[in-house]
């Protein structure tokens, strides 16, 4: 199987590169090579690709299996005009229409907590909930799920949605975490070992919503149907990584 990660060399990008490049043959591709050189050679492959280049998205496509589309402005504060039209809005499609163009058989994009993250604080969320984003950029993230929605059942390209939480790309650091963010906080280890259990799923339809955060204690997205979709089962508890214990004074007597 080969597969295409785009923002390869992003936060997200090189922790999965690392982690998938033992296990499948990849097309890794960021803005530039040069921002690709830490990863080995062997069979893999790299490539520069501005995904709002609709001809390069493409040829990125070409003799691939499955796409990770992670490329992306991350920041919650980006601007519409200046940056999420752009890069969020029409390079998320010039890679959904390439994938489809050139056979490819399932999509995965990444989508955010933040699509839903205009919810109380105290409430948590469920794939079927109404979208209610809290600014531009989660904005651009439920345009990701509204499209990958119509390319699976319109187009019938196989598309997954991955709303992704407090992804943490340091976790041997000592952490001060906010309530919130301990809710949502998502360990490398285990958003790796879902994207894995997704790329090799036979068990998902056209399309599909997954929720990717820890087991964490108090849970900011429910993790109920991802568990049962992909056989996800993620290790990290942020309380505890933050040295906050409960007394469960039932669990206790037992």
């Amino acid at each position: 199987m080969k597969i295409l990660i785009t923002g390869a060399a992003g936060r997200i990008g090189s922790v999965l590169a690392d982690y998938l490049k033992d296990r499948f043959t990849l097309r890794l591709a960021d803005l530039e090579t040069a921002n690709l050189t830490r990863y080995p050679g062997g069979d893999h492959e790299y490539i520069a690709l501005n995904i709002t280049d609709v001809e390069a998205c493409q040829r990125a496509c070409q003799g691939i299996d499955v796409v990770i589309h992670l490329a992306a402005d991350p920041s919650p504060k980006a601007g519409f005009y200046e940056s999420l039209l752009d890069n969020n809005i029409k390079g998320t499609f010039n890679m959904f229409r390439a994938a489809k163009d050139q056979g490819i058989s399932r999509i995965l994009t990444a989508s955010s907590v933040q699509t839903i993250e205009g919810y109380p604080l105290d409430s948590q969320l469920y794939a079927n909930m109404p979208t209610r984003p809290h600014n531009l950029y989660g904005v651009s993230k439920c345009f990701a799920e509204s499209l990958a929605c119509y390319f699976g059942y319109a187009e019938h390209l196989q598309s997954i949605a991955i709303r992704i939480g407090a992804f943490d790309d340091s976790p041997a650091e000592e952490e001060n975490l906010t309530a919130r963010d301990m809710s949502a906080y998502l360990h490398p280890a285990d958003l790796c070992d879902l994207i894995f259990k997704t790329i090799l799923s036979t068990n998902l339809g056209p399309f599909t919503i997954l929720h990717a955060i820890s087991d964490n204690r108090f849970k900011r997205l429910d993790l109920t149907e991802t568990k049962a979709l992909v056989d996800y089962n993620p290790k990290t508890n942020a309380f505890e990584r933050n040295h906050i214990h409960f007394h469960d004074s039932k669990r206790d007597s037992n």
